[in-house]
């Protein structure tokens, strides 16, 4: 089934998932408690377009699972009664050992089908392809698999997807983080054009987030040594460490807008 629209011109839109949805590290120059992030792009973009108001909430918190995001967020979600919800989630999963994409997509789906029976629309994601990044590259294929079932769920419900996949743009090191795992603002940028471009969202900018960013010298043997050496003490240390702890990034947390609020008309 092609994405086919059911509510648009959006009203009320409610983001779910973990910390690529709350937008770390997309700094926000208004709050500096706080990550922007694409999908608070995304909602500046539908307010935009639409030329009205425009509620949204964003549910995501950092670090959380698929069956978190499922059991804590859609609930609070289908209340909200949304017309549109983007759904992303399962990226923590498939970086566990074990990690089983099929049901973990099976997970999603029922969680689709619930909004799509509640009448929004459902935006999903595929995950990025991590062929270039060193430990990450290892859980490929159970993320080639996941983004297959994406598809499928998108053609069975109708949702829309962000395909992440084969945006070669985002294989850029410089759309990430120094933690490599999260996008840099320019990401996001990008990221929510690409998402509203998904939707059908006129943006005038529909063409120009593809764009490569500029040549850039490679970089010198003992400086890509030594930053794969930091970046295992400070990123992947850490991670491990929680896991073996077994404690979140985001325990503790709450999400940072967590019911729909009007934004600006544009």
């Amino acid at each position: 089934m092609q994405f086919v629209p059911t509510s648009a011109p959006w009203h009320r839109y409610i983001a779910l998932g973990d910390s690529f949805t709350e937008g770390l590290n997309d700094a926000d120059p208004t709050r500096t408690d706080e990550f922007r992030g694409w999908a608070d792009r995304l909602a500046e973009h539908l307010a935009a377009a639409t030329g009205g108001d425009v509620e949204y909430a964003n549910l995501a918190i950092r670090g959380r699972l698929l069956r978190q995001v499922v059991e804590e967020q859609v609930p609070v979600a289908l209340e909200a009664q949304p017309d549109l919800v983007s759904l992303v989630a399962g990226g923590n999963d498939l970086m566990r050992p074990g990690a089983d994409p099929d049901e973990l997509a099976a997970t999603l789906e029922a969680a689709v089908v619930r909004f799509r029976k509640a009448g929004a629309d459902v935006l999903l994601a595929t995950g990025v392809d991590t062929r270039n990044t060193p430990l990450l590259r290892r859980a490929r294929g159970k993320i080639a698999v996941f983004n297959a079932d994406i598809w499928a769920i998108a053609a069975r419900t109708g949702a829309a997807v962000l395909d992440q996949w084969s945006a070669d743009w985002l294989q850029d090191f410089r759309l990430w983080d120094a933690d490599r795992i999260h996008l840099t603002p320019e990401g996001h940028r990008r990221t929510a054009l690409a998402a509203a471009t998904a939707l059908g969202v006129p943006t005038g900018n529909d063409e120009e987030w593809r764009t490569p960013l500029p040549p850039q010298p490679a970089r010198a043997f003992r400086v890509a040594v030594a930053e794969e050496a930091a970046w295992v003490r400070g990123y992947v240390g850490p991670w491990i460490g929680r896991r073996l702890r077994g404690t979140s990034s985001g325990d503790g947390r709450a999400p940072k807008r967590p019911v729909p609020l009007a934004l600006p008309r544009g």
